[in-house]
């Protein structure tokens, strides 16, 4: 399943880097070379990923995440979390989705509506908004990948 995730993040970020502009469902399905409804399979897959893992915090050289960014004793991670320029990236990726994801992303998170009353008011099944979900995680992944690294 991250393998998978990890697949469509790195298709979303080429297509971005080459046209500057969010991708299509149909551009990201034809830069992974398959048909769209097998890539939105591959989404239904990732199931409504989250946007952090755990095998975020440790990279090749098995230093964690934490230990790459304390700086010193005194340190405090959620200082981390709390960065304005994290903040300011994630703020600028949020506005950079598609209308479509950017309000499904508002209506889970900010209103803490579940997938079923998002379909409703979308208009879709509960399993086309965890697609959506999945894709807009991808994107967002894909935006922030630079504060992972």
């Amino acid at each position: 399943m991250r393998q998978k995730s990890r697949q469509i993040e790195a298709a979303i970020s080429r297509l971005e880097q080459r046209h500057g502009k969010p991708p299509s469902e149909q551009e990201i399905s034809a830069e992974l070379g398959m048909p769209i409804d097998q890539y939105q399979t591959m989404l239904g897959d990732v199931k409504c990923s989250q946007l952090l893992y755990y095998e975020d915090f440790s990279d090749e050289d098995s230093a964690s995440f934490l230990e790459r960014y304390l700086v010193d004793g005194g340190s405090d991670p959620l200082a981390l979390l709390e960065d304005e320029g994290f903040r300011a990236s994630l703020i600028a990726a949020i506005h950079h989705l598609p209308e479509r994801e950017r309000s499904m992303m508002g209506m889970y998170y900010e209103q803490d509506m579940n997938l079923k009353e998002i379909g409703a008011v979308l208009g879709v099944s509960e399993s086309r908004v965890c697609q959506l979900h999945s894709q807009a995680v991808a994107r967002l992944r894909a935006q922030l990948k630079v504060w992972k690294d």
